[in-house]
């Protein structure tokens, strides 16, 4: 499989739209079964409202600050794809998925990262942000913590030798959902208090997380249309948008799965 064979088809985009964790979670999912079922592939940028933290698929429930959460108006979910948790703030976050059929893509998944990472990395370019995938594996300092964990050359990307971007995949049976998180400004204080016990500090977290705002004079809207930008052309998507029927799916599926405590707080030994 390569590049022309994801540029033959049709895809949307779906530019910058601002939705709950859970929200966003099951729009991933509903776009997966679109695609799958013959519609549009999606490339879609989106906002956490409000700032969320969302958990790894197999990540203890113990290992997150509840009342922090609670008292500062943070949504928790929990994400299909693996890894730790990652606090989306409001504003310091910039987001972005790529949905297509599993067929159309590159069986490794080296490969696949490499493919889908592909407009990301020309959106950094497009900030003028000196960005690639981390040359080398640097050591773990807190394992709940995604920007914390051992740097993953496959789809870690790093400025400066400081993470600016995780990607993470959930392949399917009959689709591929690619999402990650683009850090527009570092909130290391307010990263690290949604975890229960971090054993570090924000100016660890700082040594190790860098973000758009610390790299360049890049606004955050301006980053948000680089990102669009860049997916847009690489996937030669016309501008789209949700249909009736999917935001409808989206939110029952919000609400029966990706908002229930039975799959946000449920721990790894239950799976």
């Amino acid at each position: 499989m390569d590049d022309t064979d994801v540029h033959d088809r049709e895809w949307r985009l779906i530019r910058e739209e601002s939705w709950s964790g859970a929200m966003n979670m099951a729009l991933d999912e509903i776009a997966a079964e679109t695609a799958a079922d013959g519609g549009p592939r999606t490339v879609r940028v989106y906002r956490w409202e409000p700032s969320t933290l969302s958990l790894g698929y197999r990540q203890d429930p113990d290992t997150v600050d509840w009342a922090f959460c609670e008292r500062e108006g943070i949504d928790v979910t929990r994400r299909q794809t693996g890894g730790g948790g990652i606090y989306h703030d409001n504003y310091g976050d910039v987001s972005y998925s790529i949905v297509a059929p599993k067929a159309e893509l590159p069986s490794s998944l080296l490969n696949c990262y490499h493919l889908l990472c592909t407009p990301v990395l020309d959106a950094f370019d497009r900030m003028g942000v000196g960005a690639d995938f981390a040359a080398e594996e640097l050591p773990e300092i807190y394992h709940p913590a995604c920007y914390l964990r051992e740097l993953h050359p496959a789809h870690d990307v790093v400025a400066g030798g400081r993470k600016i971007s995780g990607n993470a995949q959930y392949r399917r049976k009959d689709a591929v959902i690619q999402h990650g998180s683009l850090t527009y400004s570092v909130q290391a204080d307010r990263h690290l208090s949604t975890f229960s016990n971090p054993g570090t500090t924000p100016e660890t977290f700082r040594e190790r997380v860098t973000g758009i705002d610390d790299e360049s004079e890049t606004s955050r809207s301006e980053a948000v249309a680089a990102v669009e930008v860049a997916l847009a052309e690489w996937a030669a998507a016309a501008e789209g948008s949700w249909t009736d029927d999917e935001l409808t799916r989206a939110r029952e599926r919000a609400d029966e799965k990706y908002a229930a405590d039975e799959w946000v707080r449920r721990r790894p030994d239950e799976r």
